[in-house]
């Protein structure tokens, strides 16, 4: 995997990632930034949150759910010294489909939170993980 980010101006920066996408990331007015773009820890917890629904959602296609919608919220806070890292992170999914079940969403949650999300265990080491979900019942089409 690579990835080259390039200063633009200010606290401005642009990504390039190995896959061919660009990504802009800008710092708050207090650091220097214009505040036009996400900050790049926000990026870091986005990206989890992403590399967490993927999982959840593959495992539940795999599963034969019928899912209709997938979303998780994250909150997270921070260290107040530098490193400013993660202390805890919590993660509320929302999945909503038809005769969901619920051990096999718990399991999907756990899955991704334990063994398949890159992005979640690598943060597990700094930050304490907090993992809730609700079903959301959306009937029979």
């Amino acid at each position: 995997m690579e990835c080259v980010v390039k200063w633009i101006d200010n606290m401005s920066f642009v990504a390039e990632t190995g896959s061919g996408h660009m990504l802009a990331m800008d710092g708050a007015p207090e650091a220097g930034g214009r505040n036009l773009a996400a900050r790049p820890m926000e990026l870091l917890l986005a990206g989890t949150g992403g590399c967490t629904a993927f999982d959840v959602m593959l495992i539940l296609k795999k599963s034969r759910q019928h899912v209709d919608g997938c979303e998780v919220s994250l909150n997270a806070e921070r260290a107040s010294e530098d490193p400013k890292v993660f202390t805890r992170i919590g993660f509320h999914f929302r999945i909503s489909g038809r005769a969901l079940k619920r051990e096999v969403v718990e399991r999907a949650i756990h899955l991704s939170a334990e063994k398949y999300c890159s992005a979640s265990i690598m943060l597990g080491k700094t930050a304490v993980m907090e993992h809730t979900w609700e079903i959301i019942e959306t009937g029979a089409r």
